[in-house]
């Protein structure tokens, strides 16, 4: 499926985005080495270039990507939302220090890996040297420079990489060697299916509980909580009588489900933001559904109860609700916010529930 040659090293060194791997790589035969070296000049120009760029130029939205996501796409034989979700994961969690050094959108390559690891200059632009030393980067809009800012340089670069191979597998394996994290892979994956399916920025949201059902909204994010020591309260409750239907508030998959013991039959759902939401004291499951499953706003993914504050199984400590949590994550830490603003608005959004399978329910006791 793919002609051109991958040679991956053993030389590693820091990336500028999480934990990645800087690996000696020929994405194609270097008869371009003939060619003549640019002008000082143009290195010159480049330079200057990238520190006007460092220090004056705004982040682009990534629907302006998307174009060159699907040119690169088509000519490695790779799907665009991959590359969408390698950027969308790099972006969100890049650090203050990652954003200054790296101030555009999207994964960034350590500059050794883009410059060439036996490049005297870890800085070069220049297409030709970084070829001589088979460096990443490449020149993508026939400029003279492979500059790791410009998308048009970078997103090709980042299609080879991940081309490396013809299955599933391959490109597994590429994407784990840009970070070296089971959690990083899951998220950027699932991130890729979500934006097949639903787009790069799905908008739409629900209220996580049935309006047409009667309800009560407590406030209490922050409050004091005691079982199991003392601790602060990371979300919402939402009163509801048992069996009243637990929705989806946005698109996502189901990054974890079953026991806590804090809070019950309980589901997580993360969206394409890195926000994970998360909905606990369930009396049941949705039918069918399982962990790593695409779900939409509206869809009933199980039904409120009092279960928790015990071993699996247990019930009836409290009155019955929904505790609804949200929390962000850089990658590093995850925090918890609250979803009060959230809650607020989407309760005057119309709801559109779409029912579970031939069942409405699956019972967990």
């Amino acid at each position: 499926m793919r002609s051109r040659r991958v040679q991956r090293c053993s030389a590693r060194q820091p990336h500028v985005v999480g934990i990645a791997v800087a690996l000696c790589v020929t994405l194609a035969p270097m008869t371009s080495a003939l060619a003549a070296p640019t002008t000082g000049a143009l290195v010159t120009r480049a330079k200057s270039s990238k520190v006007q760029y460092r220090a004056t130029a705004p982040v682009p939205a990534q629907e302006d990507l998307v174009p060159i996501y699907k040119k690169s796409a088509q000519v490695y034989g790779i799907d665009w939302t991959l590359l969408a979700a390698v950027d969308r994961y790099a972006q969100l969690t890049k650090s203050q220090a990652d954003r200054a050094t790296a101030p555009y959108y999207g994964f960034a390559f350590a500059d050794p890996a883009w410059a060439g690891l036996a490049n005297p200059n870890s800085h070069d632009v220049d297409a030709w040297s970084i070829r001589l030393f088979q460096g990443l980067g490449r020149d993508g809009n026939h400029d003279g420079l492979a500059l790791p800012w410009d998308p048009a340089d970078r997103v090709p670069v980042l299609a080879a990489w991940l081309s490396g191979g013809s299955s599933d597998e391959d490109e597994r394996s590429a994407v784990w060697d840009l970070y070296q994290d089971p959690v990083a892979m899951d998220r950027i994956f699932h991130f890729a299916a979500l934006f097949k399916r639903f787009g790069l920025n799905s908008q739409e949201h629900c209220f996580p509980v049935a309006k047409r059902y009667n309800y009560t909204v407590k406030h209490t994010f922050g409050a004091g909580r005691s079982y199991g020591g003392r601790r602060i309260h990371e979300g919402v409750d939402i009163f509801a009588s048992y069996g009243t239907p637990v929705l989806a508030c946005s698109a996502g998959y189901v990054e974890l489900m079953g026991w806590n013991r804090f809070g019950g039959w309980r589901i997580g759902i993360r969206d394409t933001q890195n926000v994970y939401y998360y909905y606990a004291h369930l009396s049941s499951f949705a039918k069918g559904i399982k962990q790593g499953d695409l779900v939409q706003p509206g869809e009933v993914i199980g039904y409120v109860g009092s279960t928790g504050y015990g071993p699996p199984g247990t019930a009836g400590k409290f009155p019955p609700h929904l505790h609804f949590g949200m929390y962000r994550d850089t990658g590093r830490h995850e925090w918890a916010f609250s979803p009060s603003t959230s809650l607020a608005h989407w309760q005057r959004l119309p709801q559109h529930i779409t029912q579970p399978p031939k069942s409405h329910k699956k019972t967990l006791s």
